[in-house]
């Protein structure tokens, strides 16, 4: 793996209003060397990747929000609640493209 195609961040764990889902929002500048580096995207212009959150692991999607052009890191319950984390939390986190 190159180094243009590992990342890592801090950003705030957020929840969606009016639903359960739970995301992270990836920084602008990130956002945009993702864009870059994942070439042509899948789906809904989702991007694959792979996640390490404190001492947690996972495979996942990125998902773009037209609006702000960064892409939205999901978060589910078994990693919020093995990291103990919650709304407002603010975090460290690693992506690797897939």
């Amino acid at each position: 793996m190159t180094p243009e195609q590992h990342y890592l961040f801090e950003a705030q764990l957020w929840r969606d209003p009016g639903a359960t889902w739970f995301f992270i929002t990836v920084p602008d500048p990130v956002s945009a060397q993702i864009r870059f580096m994942a070439g042509g995207v899948k789906g809904f212009g989702t991007v694959r990747v792979d996640v390490r959150l404190g001492e947690s692991r996972w495979k996942t999607s990125l998902f773009p929000d037209k609006a702000s052009g960064c892409y939205f890191l999901p978060v589910k319950a078994d990693i919020r609640r093995a990291e103990r984390i919650s709304h407002g939390d603010r975090v460290s986190v690693e992506l690797r493209i897939s």
